[in-house]
C-alpha cells in the first residue's frame, strides 16, 4: 500500500499527487500540518530526516525527495508512463527535473515567502517565530529564510529566483517553438509534470504572466497542462477558497516589484 504524508498546498506534494493521478494509482494521503510544525516530530523525522514533505512509504519502504518519488511512481507500474523510451528522451526529461531541483523549488519558495509566509511570520509571537528558524536547521535554508523574512523582495534569493524562472521561460518556449505539443517532444511526461506545480505557485500569486505574457508557445503549453484531470485532481481542486484568495493577494502587493527586477536582470542592470 502507498502511503503519502504531505501537506495540501506544497508544491513538492502537488508534484507527487499529479504523478499519482496520471498513474492511476490509489494511495492514502497522511497530512503533515507544515504550521503546526508536525515535519519537526520526532516520528516523522524518522521517515524523512530532512524534516521536508513529502514522503512516501510502499510496503515498509521509504522514498523521499518529490522528483525520485515520481520516477519511482513511473517504474512500479506500466500504466500511463511518464519516462520516455529511448535515452536520449530520458536524459532530457532529467534535465528538466534538474532545473527544478537546482533553481525553480527554491525559488519558488523565496517568492512566495516573501510574498505571504513573511506577513504570516511577522504576525507570529516572537518565540515561536525563533523556534521556526531554529528548527530549519540547513544553514542555506535558513540564511534564505531569515533574509528573504528581514528584506521582502529585496533579498538577493528573490533575484536568483526571478532569473532561474527566466531562463526556465526562455528555454521553454524555444523547445516548443517545432510545434511540439510538450517538452519532450515524444509525450507528455515527468519534465512537463514536475515543472506544473511550480507555474501554478506562480499563477495563483498573480505573477506568472510576468514572465509569459509575451511567450505564446508556453501560455499554449500551460492551457495544454491545465485541462489534463490530473491539474484539477492534484493541484486546484484541492485548494480553498481561502487559499486561493491569499496567494492572489499576496503576489498581486509585490508583482511590480517581481517585474522591475526581471526587467532589469534582462537589461543588463542587475549582476547575479
Amino acid at each position: 500500500m502507498l502511503h503519502l504524508y504531505e501537506y495540501p498546498n506544497s508544491v513538492c506534494c502537488q508534484k507527487v499527487n499529479l504523478a499519482l493521478v496520471e498513474k492511476n494509482l490509489k494511495w492514502e494521503s497522511i497530512t503533515v500540518n507544515l504550521g503546526k510544525n508536525e515535519h519537526y516530530s520526532s516520528d516523522y523525522l524518522k521517515l524523512n530526516p530532512k524534516a521536508v514533505v513529502p514522503t512516501l512509504t510502499h510496503d515498509g519502504s521509504t522514498i523521499i525527495e518529490s522528483t525520485l518519488i515520481c520516477e519511482y511512481l513511473d517504474e512500479i507500474s506500466k500504466e500511463n508512463k511518464l519516462t520516455p523510451g529511448t535515452p536520449l528522451a530520458r536524459t532530457l526529461m532529467r534535465g528538466w527535473s534538474k532545473a527544478v531541483d537546482e533553481g525553480l523549488h527554491d525559488g519558488v519558495a523565496d517568492i512566495s515567502f516573501s510574498a505571504m509566509f513573511r506577513e504570516r511570520m511577522k504576525r507570529m509571537p516572537e518565540n515561536r517565530r525563533r523556534q521556526r528558524f531554529d528548527n530549519i536547521g540547513d544553514p542555506k535554508r535558513y540564511d534564505r529564510g531569515k533574509t528573504t523574512f528581514e528584506v521582502g523582495v529585496r533579498s538577493p534569493f528573490v533575484k536568483y529566483a526571478v532569473y532561474a524562472f527566466e531562463a526556465t521561460f526562455r528555454k521553454i518556449e524555444k523547445e516548443l517553438n517545432d510545434g511540439r505539443d510538450w517538452l519532450i517532444k515524444e509525450q507528455y511526461s515527468l519534465a512537463d509534470l514536475g515543472l506544473t506545480p511550480y507555474l501554478a505557485r506562480l499563477e495563483y500569486l498573480n505573477l506568472l504572466e510576468v514572465w509569459i505574457y509575451d511567450r505564446k508557445n508556453t501560455k499554449n503549453w500551460w492551457q495544454r497542462i491545465k485541462t489534463r484531470p490530473s491539474y484539477r485532481k492534484a493541484v486546484s481542486n484541492p485548494l480553498t477558497k481561502d487559499e486561493i484568495e491569499e496567494m492572489d493577494a499576496s503576489g498581486s502587493k509585490i508583482k511590480n516589484q517581481i517585474a522591475l527586477i526581471k526587467d532589469e536582470l534582462q537589461a543588463g542592470k542587475l549582476s547575479m
